[in-house]
């Protein structure tokens, strides 16, 4: 079958360099990358290499359109090129497993990886999409350690975020999501949580609106990790009333477009005092990425601004 990519070099407008490049893309340059499909609207490019040049560090991050059926060849790329590690995004997560060496704990448990690390030909998964969004909300001086978490969805945001729930001593989880095709998958994940960590994780039916309801009014925390909110669900919130939430509580959504969705307005309406998007947990895992990479911390404030323009 014949390849249909545009592999032209096309004009660009480039800006923010105002001189030669000197220390930085050259025989040195280490290479990283993000294997998924689609993959032209990603802002992880954006996030690591201005993280990379803002830090002085010499390596480049690409974007590489690859499914399932070239994951095997793309890792085996990652290796002979001698890349430091790769992003992995839908619909990848679950299919790159097989040909990896080693999982770390959250990855096992979650059955996905976003996140490869190449230490020398050895290929270790991670997911940071969990640890990502708990750390958007400590950088904001919330915690789950000790919280009662509702959480919407049981999907490839939901669930790692569950386990980092759980890793983090959050008190009790309770996973709502409708009788879908994650269903079943799910009932194995709770169960993996449940026997790895001291936190009660259960699996509850959306369609049960009153138990999600009762649930949300004893949380500290209401996370809707599924996809309503973003278009074309941008006018519709699971959560359908402000009475259903207090102002003292933590209420997240994992969407970051459109940068307000109506969940969060109605939070707003709720009082609640700590409301947070979907833009601080995508910058957050990119953050852990960047770390488990290059053992240095991301300018996290520096990049979210850059990243709300993007």
């Amino acid at each position: 079958m014949t390849d249909e990519r545009n592999n032209d070099i096309l004009p660009v407008k480039i800006s923010g360099i105002t001189g030669p490049v000197t220390g930085w893309l050259d025989g040195h340059t280490i290479l990283l990358g993000l294997f998924a499909n689609p993959i032209r609207h990603s802002v992880s490019p954006t996030m690591h290499n201005n993280a990379m040049a803002k830090l002085g560090l010499n390596g480049a991050y690409l974007c590489f359109e690859i499914g399932p059926d070239r994951i095997e060849d793309a890792v085996k790329a990652l290796r002979t090129l001698d890349m430091r590690g790769a992003n992995v995004s839908m619909p990848n997560k679950q299919a790159i497993i097989p040909y990896l060496d080693k999982l770390d704990p959250a990855a096992e448990i979650c059955g996905a990886v976003n996140t490869v690390v190449n230490d020398h030909g050895f290929l270790t998964g991670y997911t940071t999409d969990g640890t990502g969004w708990l750390r958007s909300l400590q950088e904001d001086g919330q915690d789950v350690k000790g919280q009662v978490v509702t959480l919407a969805g049981a999907g490839g945001a939901a669930i790692p975020i569950a386990v980092a729930a759980a890793m983090g001593e959050a008190k009790e989880i309770r996973i709502f999501n409708i009788h879908d095709r994650n269903w079943e998958p799910a009932k194995d994940k709770v169960a993996a949580i449940n026997e790895a960590t001291g936190c009660a994780c259960s699996l509850n039916p959306m369609e049960d609106k009153e138990a999600f309801k009762q649930s949300i009014a004893e949380s500290g925390i209401y996370c809707d990790a599924t996809g309503v909110g973003m278009p074309p669900l941008d006018d519709l919130s699971l959560v359908e009333d402000p009475s259903w939430l207090h102002e003292d509580m933590v209420v997240s959504d994992t969407v970051y477009e459109p940068r307000e969705t109506k969940l969060m307005r109605i939070a707003k309406e709720a009082g609640v005092k700590h409301i947070y998007n979907g833009l601080g947990m995508v910058v957050g895992q990119g953050a852990e990425s960047f770390k488990l990479w290059t053992g240095k911390e991301m300018p996290v404030d520096y990049i979210k601004e850059i990243v709300a323009k993007a």
